[in-house]
C-alpha cells in the first residue's frame, strides 16, 4: 500500500492579515476500508505553526478536518526572502487495529520509529491574500523566487482586492506585477476620486511598459479630472507624450489643468525644451495664457530656463504680452535674478534700436547688460546687419569689437556687406571686408555687393543697390 490517508489538497493556502489571527482548513480521508488509521501532522517551523489537533483517529473510509494556525499575528507575513523551500505539513500515518486510543497512547506510536509509521503526505504551505501582495511588492527587489509568491499570493485576491493592488503595482515600477493583475482580474477602469485614472498612475510612474499594459487593456482617462499630458510634460518624456496623444479617444495638446495651463505651460516652467518642441509641432499653442495670464515665456522667464525661452520666442509674439498684474516676461526673468535672460526678453530689441540709431554707447550698455551681439530679429538681421546698412560705422566697430559674426547670413541670404553695398556706405563696406567679410558671397538672390578689389572704393556709385525690388525692402528695417 502506498499510503493509509489521502489529502484534498495539493496545498494548504493561508490567507495571511496584517495583526490578526490566521488560519486554513483542510480534510484528510482514510483510505482504509475496514481498519481506523492514527494520524500525527507536523510542519518544518514549528514555532510558527500549530495545529488544533495534531494527534487524531480517522475511522475506516471516513475523512477528518484540520486546521493550520499561524502562531502568533504578525504585521507582514513570514516569508523567506530566498530561494530556501517553503515550509511544509507532515502528515505521518499509522494503522490502529483497535480503533482507539488516547493522546498519550498516539504520542507514543509516532514517537517509536518502525516500519509501522507511513509519511503519507507533504503539503506545502503558501500565504495569500492582498496583504501577501502588498507585502512582495514592497520586497520587490529582494524576493529571488517572487514570480512564483505573487502568482500565488493573488490566487487568494478577491476581484475587488486586486483591484486595489493596482496602484501599489503601478508605482513598483513593474509592468508584470500590473499585467499580472489585470489578468487574474482587476479591473483598470476603477477610479481613485484623489489621485485620478489608474493611466494617471501609470504616467506618473514614469514607466511606458505600463502605460502600454493599461492602455491595452482599454484603461481610460477623464479629460476633465486627469492630466496625463501635463504629467509627461513635467518629467520631459516625449515619449511618453507621444504615446497618450496618439492613442487616447479626445486627447488635446491645448486641454488645461485647474489653473488654466496647458502641457506647454508645464514644459515651459520646468525648461523642457524637447517636451516644447514636440507639443508645438503636433500643434500646441505657444501662446495661450492661464487663469493669471501667464504664457508659457513668462514662466520661463519666471524660472530662468534660457533654453525653453529661447525656444519660445522662435515660435511665439509673446515677448511684450503682460499678466493680469501687468508684468512682461522680461519683469519676471528680472525679479528673479535671471539675467541672462534678460538680453533675449528685451536688451537686444534695445540693442538692434541702437544701431538703427548711431548710439554707439547704447550697444555698449546694452551688451554689458547681456545683449546678444549676433540675435537675430524677425528677418535674421544681426544688429550689424542693422548698423550696416544704415551705415552707422561707429556702431560697427563696436558690434565687431564685441564678437559680431562679419558674414551672418540673414533669412535672404544677405550678408551685411551686402546691406553696406546695397545701402552705398563705402567706409562700412571696407570696415566689413578689413574684418574679413567675403566680398564674392552671393545672397540667395544671387546678388553679389561687388567685386570689392577691382573698384575704386572712393566712387559711391559702386555701392548703389544691385537690386532696387531688395533696397526697397529693405527700406523699413
Amino acid at each position: 500500500m502506498d499510503r493509509l490517508v489521502k489529502p484534498d489538497v495539493k496545498e494548504v493556502e493561508l490567507n495571511f492579515k496584517r495583526d490578526q489571527k490566521c488560519s486554513a482548513t483542510f480534510r484528510l480521508s482514510n483510505l482504509m476500508h475496514t481498519m481506523s488509521v492514527a494520524v500525527s501532522l507536523t510542519t518544518t517551523n514549528p514555532s510558527l505553526f500549530s495545529f488544533t489537533h495534531p494527534l487524531s483517529i480517522i475511522p475506516p473510509l471516513s475523512s477528518s478536518s484540520y486546521t493550520l494556525l499561524l502562531s502568533q499575528p504578525s504585521d507582514q507575513p513570514p516569508l523567506s526572502l530566498t530561494a530556501d523551500p517553503r515550509d511544509v505539513i507532515n502528515v505521518e500515518a499509522s494503522m490502529l487495529p483497535t480503533g482507539k486510543a488516547d493522546q498519550e497512547d498516539l504520542r507514543r506510536l509516532f514517537r517509536r520509529p518502525g516500519p509501522h509509521v507511513f509519511r503519507d503526505a507533504t503539503i506545502p504551505i503558501s500565504f495569500v491574500g492582498p496583504h501577501v501582495v502588498e507585502f512582495l511588492i514592497s520586497q520587490l527587489t529582494r524576493i529571488s523566487e517572487f514570480d512564483s509568491f505573487f502568482n500565488k499570493a493573488i490566487s487568494g485576491c478577491s476581484g475587488a482586492e486586486l483591484t486595489a493592488l493596482l496602484g501599489p503595482a503601478i508605482a513598483s515600477g513593474n509592468a508584470n506585477l500590473v499585467s499580472n493583475l489585470i489578468d487574474a482580474g482587476a479591473v483598470v477602469n476603477q477610479r481613485d476620486s484623489d489621485s485620478g485614472s489608474l493611466l494617471s498612475l501609470g504616467v506618473r510612474s514614469g514607466n511606458i511598459d505600463i502605460v502600454k499594459v493599461l492602455i491595452t487593456s482599454s484603461c481610460e482617462i477623464d479629460n476633465s479630472a486627469d492630466e496625463v499630458l501635463h504629467d509627461a510634460a513635467a518629467m520631459n518624456r516625449v515619449d511618453l507624450f507621444e504615446i497618450l496623444y496618439k492613442t487616447l479617444d479626445g486627447i488635446d495638446v491645448n486641454l488645461v489643468d485647474k489653473e488654466g495651463r496647458t502641457p506647454i505651460h508645464i514644459a515651459a516652467a520646468h525648461g523642457h525644451v524637447e517636451i516644447l518642441k514636440f507639443c508645438i509641432s503636433i500643434g500646441g499653442n505657444a501662446e495661450v495664457t492661464d487663469c493669471r495670464g501667464w504664457s508659457p515665456l513668462h514662466w520661463a522667464a519666471e524660472k530662468g530656463h534660457l533654453g525653453a525661452a529661447k525656444c519660445l520666442l522662435n515660435c511665439s509674439n509673446v515677448k511684450y504680452a503682460v499678466t493680469k498684474d501687468g508684468r512682461t516676461a522680461f519683469d519676471l526673468a528680472a525679479a528673479n535674478g535671471h539675467t541672462r535672460l534678460l538680453g533675449f526678453l528685451r536688451y537686444d530689441d534695445v540693442l538692434n534700436r541702437a544701431a538703427r540709431l548711431d548710439d554707439a554707447h547704447g550697444i555698449q550698455s546694452c551688451l554689458a547688460e547681456g545683449a546678444e551681439v549676433n540675435g537675430r530679429d524677425q528677418n535674421g538681421w544681426t544688429p550689424l546687419h542693422r548698423a550696416a546698412f544704415k551705415g552707422r560705422i561707429e556702431c560697427v566697430k563696436v558690434l565687431l569689437n564685441h564678437g559680431a559674426l562679419v558674414d551672418a547670413v540673414d533669412d535672404a541670404g544677405y550678408t551685411p556687406l551686402h546691406c553696406a553695398a546695397e545701402a552705398g556706405h563705402v567706409e562700412v563696406a571696407l570696415l566689413l571686408v578689413a574684418h574679413g567679410a567675403r566680398a564674392n558671397v552671393k545672397s540667395l538672390e544671387g546678388i553679389v555687393p561687388t567685386n570689392l578689389d577691382r573698384f575704386d572704393f572712393k566712387n559711391h556709385a559702386l555701392f548703389q543697390p544691385l537690386c532696387h525690388k531688395k533696397r526697397a525692402s529693405l527700406a523699413g528695417k
